[in-house]
C-alpha cells in the first residue's frame, strides 16, 4: 500500500493511493497514519480494503507528512563511502547517529525555509524507514519485521550550524524548522522487494545534483534498525533517515548552497517524488 496524509497543516486526513494514483479517504477507517495504524495487525486489515470502495479526495489537496505525530526522528551520517569522501571524513566503522527535531517535519511539497542568518543550507536525498512495531535488541535477521514501510526524506542541513557551531555533534544543523520533508507516501514493506536496490536522485533548479542508489549504503536498513535497537527502544511512528549519496552542496567545488527562489526536486524508486520551493526566513507576524 501507499499510505498518504492530505489536507491543511494540522488537519490532515489519512488516505491511500489507488491503482490510478488517486487519493482515497481512509478517515472513516482509521484516525490517522499514526503509531496505531502502523502496527502490523492494523496494516494487514487495511490491505484487505478495496481502494475503490473508499471515497475519493476532492480536488488537488495539499499532501502532508506521511507519518502523523512522528516519535523519535533518527538520522544516520556518512552512510555512503563516496559521500564521506566528498565531506573529507573517514568511512565510519559503525553507524553515525544523530537526531532531527520532530518540529522540522513537514509535507513533501511545503516550502523549505532558510534559517535566520544561514548561508550554508544544503540538500540531501535519503531513504526513510518508518517503524511499525516496538524494537529492542532485535537481530538483523528480524529487523525488517519491525518496519512498517519506507518513504522519501530530504535531510535538509545547515552546514555552518552542523560543523562550525555544532560543538562536536550535528543536531544544531539538522533540526531547523522545515528541515524534514517526508513523503509523499509511506510505502509498506510488501511493495519494496529489496530496500537496498533503490535508485535515488535530487535536482536543484532542474540540474541533477545527486544520482545514487541504496545499494551503496555502508550500513543497510537491517543493520541500522538492529544497531539502533541495541542502544534505545524504537517505537511505532519513529522515523530513521538513512544517509545520502554524494552530490551535496557542501561537496561541490566551490561549495554551492540553497538560496531563496531555488526549487529542490527529489525522488526514490518506488517511493515517489518531492519538490520544495526555498524561501527566506521572515519574522513571524
Amino acid at each position: 500500500m501507499k499510505l498518504v496524509r492530505f489536507g491543511k497543516p494540522g488537519k490532515e486526513k489519512p488516505g491511500l493511493i489507488d491503482a490510478a494514483g488517486k487519493i482515497r479517504d481512509l478517515s472513516e477507517v482509521v484516525a490517522d497514519i499514526d503509531a496505531a495504524t502502523l502496527a502490523p495487525r492494523s496494516l494487514a486489515r487495511l490491505a484487505k480494503i478495496e481502494p475503490e470502495s473508499l471515497p475519493a479526495a476532492r480536488g488537488a489537496p495539499r499532501i502532508g507528512p506521511c507519518v502523523a505525530n512522528v516519535g523519535s526522528f533518527f538520522a544516520i551520517g556518512l552512510n555512503y563511502a563516496d559521500h564521506a569522501a566528498e565531506s573529507g571524513m573517514p568511512v565510519p566503522k559503525e553507524p553515525v547517529v544523530f537526531a532531527k527535531a520532530r518540529s522540522c517535519v513537514m509535507g513533501p511539497y511545503d516550502d523549505v525555509v532558510i534559517p535566520k542568518g544561514s548561508e550554508k543550507t544544503d540538500w540531501e536525498v535519503e531513504l526513510g524507514v518508518v517503524i511499525g512495531s516496538r524494537a529492542s535488541y532485535v537481530s538483523e535477521r528480524d529487523a525488517l519485521a519491525h518496519v512498517a514501510g519506507f518513504c522519501v526524506i530530504n535531510d535538509v542541513s545547515e552546514r555552518s550550524y552542523q560543523l562550525e557551531r555544532g560543538g562536536g555533534q550535528w543536531t544544531k544543523g539538522k533540526g531547523c524548522p522545515s528541515f524534514g520533508p517526508i513523503g509523499p507516501w509511506l510505502v509498506t514493506t510488501d511493495e519494496i522487494a529489496d530496500p537496498q536496490k533503490l535508485s535515488m536522485w535530487l535536482d536543484v533548479n532542474g540540474e541533477r545534483m545527486q544520482n545514487g542508489s541504496t545499494a551503496t549504503m555502508i550500513f543497510g536498513v537491517r543493520t541500522l534498525v538492529s544497531h539502533l535497537s541495541q542502544f534505545m527502544i524504537l517505537e511505532p511512528g519513529d522515523v530513521i533517515t538513512t544517509g545520502t549519496p554524494p552530490g551535496v552542496g557542501s561537496g561541490k567545488k566551490p561549495p554551492r548552497f540553497l538560496k531563496a527562489g531555488d526549487t529542490v526536486s527529489l525522488g526514490i524508486e518506488g517511493l515517489g517524488q518531492q519538490a520544495q520551493r526555498v524561501v527566506a526566513w521572515s519574522k513571524p507576524a
